[in-house]
């Protein structure tokens, strides 16, 4: 038996929940997991989990062991670096996950340069707007904008994005353009973008000298992914709300225009957040401050030329 990879089967059956999301993290066959699993048990003389059909649980013995194999494997992580950075260069694995549009038009364009810099890191994305689990999914760390919900997180704060209200010309000239927010509940069509962890549209914000407003109407159209969510307003399916570095080369080509720009709401926080328990990695370390050099000055562009938001503006009927 390989102890050292029974035991890192082991950690990720505890942290993932089940054999069989352990083994797709690990990328090997559930029956090398199970195996694994049995032969670390019968080196012990202890049951470390007890299966069920619907679940796996963790036992007294197997929560003691884990806590303190994850340490010896944390050490022998740190070992490894310890030689790595002696040559200068970080290597391994990072898993990173990142929403769409930011994944697009913010991270993906940046990435070049870390690849240059770090050419030994090896990189998985994945792009959603999902919520994830970071330790059950063994991701490394989450860029994320809005509000941090768990204090079982680190947060390292990238900057603010701005959000902006916009449509395209097409349906502006067919409905008309709004002068107030008030007025987007006259005959307005508004595309949502929904939750996909709540399954709520979130409301349009604004706030002008202070006061904030939130406008709260049933949509034609709600989107559960960014990308889509700005497709929909390109297609002409009516009013977004989203990031202006998202919508930049579509305003700057006049495809898209920015309306109610006095209201723009508060800029959007976002963040690089990572799990209190996992050791940070040297890896994960350097593409953390990677981050925080060359991302904020990425989340600030999108500087829109073209408005029509006169204070003359009327909306015009259907």
């Amino acid at each position: 038996m390989d102890q050292v990879l029974a035991m890192r089967a082991f950690a990720r059956v505890v942290e993932s929940g089940g054999f069989t999301r352990a083994a797709d993290s690990l990328d090997v066959p559930l029956a090398t997991v199970s195996k694994l699993v049995r032969e670390l048990e019968a080196h012990l003389g202890v049951r470390l989990l007890q299966r069920t059909t619907r679940r796996v649980t963790v036992t007294p013995e197997g929560q003691d062991y884990y806590a303190k194999s994850t340490r010896i494997l944390r050490d022998l992580e740190d070992i490894d670096a310890s030689f790595n950075l002696a040559r200068g260069k970080p290597r391994g694995h990072l898993r990173i996950d990142v929403g769409g549009s930011t994944a697009r038009d913010v991270l993906i364009p940046l990435l070049p340069d870390f690849v240059a810099r770090y050419p030994d890191i090896r990189i998985d994305l994945g792009v959603s707007d999902r919520s994830v689990d970071l330790i059950g999914d063994n991701v490394d760390c989450v860029i994320r904008g809005g509000p941090l919900e768990s204090s079982s997180l680190v947060a390292r704060r990238l900057g603010e994005a701005a959000l902006i209200t916009c449509a395209t010309p097409g349906y502006l000239r067919q409905y008309g353009t709004p002068a107030y927010p008030a007025e987007l509940k006259n005959g307005h069509r508004l595309v949502s973008y929904v939750s996909s962890q709540t399954g709520r549209a979130m409301p349009f914000r604004f706030e002008r000298d202070g006061e904030k407003t939130e406008i709260k109407v049933e949509h034609r159209i709600g989107v559960n992914e960014s990308n889509a969510h700005l497709a929909a307003c390109m297609a002409g399916l009516g009013i977004v709300q989203t990031f202006a570095y998202a919508a930049e080369s579509s305003l700057r080509d006049g495809s898209l225009v920015e309306i109610l720009k006095r209201w723009r709401p508060a800029p959007y926080p976002f963040h690089v957040v990572y799990p209190q328990s996992r050791h940070v990695t040297h890896r994960l370390r350097v593409f953390i401050e990677w981050l925080l050099e060359v991302f904020p000055a990425r989340l600030r562009e999108g500087k829109p030329s073209t408005t029509t938001d006169s204070p003359n503006a009327r909306p015009r009927r259907r």
